[in-house]
């Protein structure tokens, strides 16, 4: 949990970014990033050092050779603002090191290729510099912390929102599907890799005793996260938050999953968590074609359906958040993937949620299918949930509230013995594979779930007038009175 120091410290630092000139928030957080990253490249030669002395032998790939120390976080931060600027802007200096340094800077060096520095005066630089330099950065959670709490940002930063899934949403998700010890994790769409995080975050809460096990660990930070985003920028960000969250090398990929290029996603993965883009269409050119034998469409939240199908492992599982069309659309693509999804392989659970969930920048309603790849069936009953409210407003303000499903929802997902007698006027029910088939494969709530009316009873339309003509009665002695006091 953040402090309210770090808090404050964040959000000033946001502010001045703001008064300095940067007014887009994703420009913020990757200038923010960058810097984060440099100071981190100093921390990794601070500890080579420390380790260096310790057995007293020179230091084993140094990020910084001893003419580059002016370039080193420790070094520039005690220059004067103008010193200091230049040395990010000259050829070869603080900024063009951090874009070269390589393999020993980890994977997130890798995606720095097209960074670009937009900090525009000396003065906003340095405030910034100094701000950063005292924030206490000693271990993961907080350093995963200070993150979170910057991309949160985004949220509450108009059209920029839609690359954040709402944490508490990944977390239920994550929760739901209890990632396992031999895992091997993949998001297709990762944005700021808000899964994976959650993921690797539900390891360290729940089983930080695997962190004993030294394979294990090499596991946890080499193999068992995946993402892929066509977006630079996006994928910059995804990396320092890995790396911030302690996953110092997880697999990034820098392109469309979708495309036809992308073949290395195949019976690969073991657990797939995604909010795939919602909108939009792709050529069947530029589809890898193994995806179109799944599901034949040019709409990308059905294509990457057809995607996880393809990338996961026999037995693996899936949660990913779809618009509600996919629950009821009738296309011949919308009824083939939902038929695929029951028929072929074996569908859990459906979880609708309000509009509201990813209000204010996007009022679509949305459900989760969470389902395991078979190739053979399996499905005998859906389990639906009717998400009413997720601990907040609804509206755009989305301002905390006492009302929230989310801990239910685990609770009943986890205990299927439970849901067995439930009638279809609750909150949860089971519907059979039998009355899914004969509805066309439709998997939207509302053709299952059973409302109750109350029956409400009127006078009948003589007591009515007679009451309207009593209230007239009193209202005119009313004004008779009035008159009188007033006379």
């Amino acid at each position: 949990m953040i402090t309210g120091e770090l808090k404050s410290q964040i959000d000033k630092i946001w502010t001045d970014f703001w008064t300095g000139g940067i007014a887009n928030p994703l420009t913020v957080i990757e200038q923010f990033t960058y810097l984060l990253f440099i100071r981190r490249l100093d921390e990794i030669q601070l500890l080579k050092e420390k380790q260096a002395n310790l057995v007293g032998i020179a230091i084993k790939d140094p990020v910084y050779s001893d003419d580059e120390k002016p370039l080193r976080w420790s070094s520039f931060r005690n220059n004067d603002p103008e010193t200091m600027y230049r040395l990010f802007q000259k050829e070869n200096g603080v900024f063009d090191f951090m874009k070269n340094v390589g393999a020993k800077g980890s994977i997130f060096a890798g995606f720095m290729r097209g960074a670009t520095f937009m900090i525009p005066t000396p003065r906003l630089l340095d405030m910034v510099v100094q701000q950063i330099d005292k924030i206490k950065m000693e271990d993961r959670d907080t350093k995963g912390d200070l993150y979170e709490y910057l991309l949160s940002k985004t949220a509450t930063a108009g059209t920029n929102g839609q690359f954040r899934t709402p944490r508490h949403i990944i977390k239920m998700m994550v929760e739901m599907v209890k990632p396992q010890k031999d895992d091997t994790i993949c998001d297709p769409a990762c944005g700021t890799a808000g899964f994976l995080v959650a993921a690797g975050e539900y390891v360290h809460q729940y089983h930080a005793d695997w962190f004993m096990d030294a394979s294990f660990r090499d596991h946890y930070n080499t193999k068992m996260f995946t993402g892929a985003e066509f977006d630079a920028t996006m994928m910059r960000i995804a990396a320092m938050n890995l790396q911030l969250h302690g996953i110092e090398h997880p697999n990034l990929v820098s392109k469309d999953a979708l495309s036809e290029s992308n073949i290395g996603m195949t019976d690969k993965y073991s657990l797939i968590l995604a909010n795939p883009p919602f909108k939009g269409s792709l050529d069947y050119d530029s589809v890898e074609s193994g995806i179109l034998k799944r599901v034949k469409t040019k709409k990308t939240e059905l294509l990457f359906l057809g995607l996880m199908l393809r990338a996961l492992k026999t037995g693996g599982r899936c949660a990913v958040i779809v618009p509600d069309g996919v629950m009821f659309g009738s296309s011949n693509a919308h009824q083939q993937i939902r038929q695929e999804l029951v028929e072929n392989q074996r569908l859990q659970a459906v979880i609708s949620m309000p509009s509201g969930v990813f209000k204010p920048y996007a009022g679509v309603s949305t459900a989760i299918l969470l389902f395991t790849k078979t190739n053979s069936g399996g499905t005998d009953h859906v389990w639906f949930y009717d998400m009413q409210a997720d601990g907040f407003s609804l509206d755009d303000k989305r301002n905390p509230i006492a009302a929230n499903d989310i801990q239910d929802i685990i609770t009943r997902y986890s205990n299927p013995v439970a849901e067995r007698n439930r009638s279809r006027t609750e909150q949860s029910f089971l519907v059979p594979f039998s009355e899914i088939k004969s509805n066309d494969w439709d998997l939207s709530i509302n053709r299952y779930k059973e409302t109750v009316h109350e029956e409400v009873v009127y006078d009948s339309p003589a007591i009515i007038l007679k009451d309207i003509k009593q209230l007239d009665a009193d209202r005119t002695e009313a004004f008779k009175k009035l008159e009188e006091l007033l006379g």
